[in-house]
């Protein structure tokens, strides 16, 4: 480890060294060397006092008033902050949406949870879903004092809303997830709404929706989209089909004012939406990333009593939450936090501990790795043994022989990881195993911890750090990526200006692994939402800012962006 990150660790979180401890006595994880060229530094937090409640989620900014805007699910409202000293951001008041009259004569329901929020302008839009998570949910406008100046009816469970560059289309993924006993499911979809004129003027009319439903009735879907799970269509026509209710928006990226790129995270794929037509005009599935193949181990057992990154038999499926996009030589670029998504609802779960299901004993990745590998493992009943493969979570609706008799493959959640993606789904990068390097040298002691605890190895057998924000932003004239990991804390920073020449930056993480998590003397717990703040639009003139909300510990910190 080399020496700046072992001086820096104890401080940065909230380690006790008892005796001094040289760079080269310090164990070593192959974690690749931080370049330094940009560093964060806290300038300020905003506290709710809220833990484990998701009382931070969702962060926006809007330069004019320097004011953030900040979900707080717990209370059912977005916060909204002065970080106009951003060393000390103060919450000036509430944006309520229960009791808001829609356009199309419906109210806000009281009950329903604020999902996301995004500024444009003098427009502040709130993603509202219904007290029933499967009935049509609302979009609630704003302006940036507060007032609420209009409501639009959208799909089930809007989950996440965006403007495009120019501020002219509002666009709203609606996840349409299922309810827990799986006895309704509604489609997922996107509603395209032009919002190029004044708010309050807009009706339900200027609200289009762009569904899947081309793909039940004969468009050819590719084989690698996972549609999986129970299926309630009625087969009746002119009703949405099994592919339009298994697809779950989760996530927009509007790259151009006439494309946007939907992320459909269970399906592990993504949808091209046209905005001129609003219409989905492709559906590119990711592929899985091969975890036996050099740099891609990792972490599977919470069991084995150690930090061991090692090469397995499975299949990642890379599954993103938060995304960004960027060109790069005349073409768009996806940049992805693979975080992985089981559905797990009571009347339908695909997620198992592989210890649990029959691994077929001549599989040939499964031979393969019994004849290659480097821990010794000589059988199956070794490679499923609780310190090896035993208690990972893996997909039981991936993988299965065609005759049903056992697991020819094994498909895991996430990719520990984050990527960058052709706009036609070609793969063009992916950290491999970095993110647990990293952070296995940076705090040992707590390595893969969860975010509700300090624990040590508690999240290896599931999703590892859990990468799940990701926001772009321009320093300097170069790209980097913020990722921001969900459980063991703190973030990411990659250049990713040239995709062929990604470089590791720097991991900043604001968590006292000392104090009791459900403290302020905690810091910040699972990074959930993330917004770069330009230098030409900081409350610091000149200097770019970092804003990141913590589900788990109810905060919002600004960090500095320093060369």
């Amino acid at each position: 480890m080399r020496r700046s990150l072992t001086a820096a660790a104890a401080l940065a979180f909230g380690l006790t060294l008892a005796s001094p401890v040289q760079a080269d006595e310090a164990p070593s994880y192959g974690a690749p060397e931080a370049t330094e060229a940009i560093g964060l530094s806290v300038l300020g937090t905003y506290n709710t006092d809220v833990f484990d409640s998701s009382g931070a989620e969702i962060v926006a900014h809007d330069p004019r008033t320097q004011r953030l805007f900040v979900v707080n699910a717990a209370a059912a409202v977005v916060e909204v902050l002065d970080v106009s000293d951003p060393e000390n951001p103060e919450k000036l008041f509430d944006l309520e949406t229960a009791g808001v009259r829609a356009a199309d004569g419906s109210v806000v329901e009281r009950g329903g949870a604020a999902n996301s929020v995004a500024v444009h302008g003098n427009v502040v839009a709130v993603a509202v879903e219904a007290a029933d998570r499967t009935d049509d949910g609302w979009v609630v406008l704003f302006d940036t004092s507060g007032r609420s100046v209009n409501a639009l009816r959208v799909g089930a469970l809007p989950d996440m809303l965006t403007f495009t560059p120019e501020g002219r289309t509002l666009l709203v993924a609606n996840e349409g997830e299922p309810n827990d006993e799986v006895t309704v499911d509604p489609e997922g979809s996107v509603s395209v709404i032009a919002v190029n004129r004044r708010p309050a003027s807009l009706t339900q009319d200027d609200v289009r929706t762009a569904d899947f439903r081309a793909w039940d009735e004969g468009r050819e879907l590719h084989p690698d989209v996972r549609v999986y799970g129970p299926d309630l269509s009625t087969g009746e026509p002119g009703t949405p089909g099994r592919v339009a209710r298994n697809l779950e928006p989760e996530y927009i990226v509007a790259d151009s004012p006439h494309t946007a790129h939907v992320m459909l995270q269970e399906a592990n794929a993504f949808g091209v939406l046209d905005l001129r037509t609003a219409e989905i005009t492709d559906i590119v599935p990711l592929g899985v990333k091969d975890h036996m193949e050099p740099g891609n181990g990792f972490d599977a057992s919470d069991r084995d009593g150690e930090i061991a990154i090692e090469n397995w038999p499975v299949l990642g499926m890379y599954q993103p939450d938060g995304f960004d996009g960027y060109r790069w030589r005349g073409r768009t670029l996806l940049v992805t936090a693979n975080e992985g998504d089981a559905r797990d609802l009571d009347g339908y779960s695909e997620e198992s501990r592989l210890k649990n299901l029959d691994v077929c004993e001549d599989s040939p990745r499964v031979q393969e790795f019994l004849e290659n590998n480097d821990q010794g493992i000589e059988s199956v009943e070794e490679l499923t043994a609780d310190e090896n493969l035993g208690r990972l979570s893996v997909s039981t609706a991936e993988g299965l022989r065609e005759d049903g008799s056992c697991y020819e493959e094994i498909h895991s959640f996430g990719g520990r990881s984050f990527s960058i993606f052709g706009d036609d789904g070609e793969l063009l990068f992916d950290s491999g195993s970095d993110f647990e390097r990293i952070t296995a040298e940076a705090a040992p002691e707590f390595f893969n911890s969860n975010h509700r605890e300090n624990n040590f190895d508690g999240r290896s057998d599931d999703k590892g750090p859990e990468p799940e924000g990701l926001v772009l932003g321009k320093v300097k004239g170069r790209t980097y990526a913020f990722i921001g990991l969900e459980r063991v804390g703190g973030v990411m920073i990659y250049d990713v200006t040239d995709p062929r020449n990604v470089t590791f930056t720097d991991y900043v993480n604001n968590r006292d692994f000392g104090a009791d998590p459900s403290s302020r003397e905690a810091g910040d717990l699972g990074a959930e939402g993330l917004t770069f703040i330009s230098g030409g639009d900081s409350p610091i003139p000149g200097v770019p800012v970092l804003a990141v909300a913590n589900e788990v510990s109810g905060t919002t910190t600004l960090f500095r962006i320093d060369s």
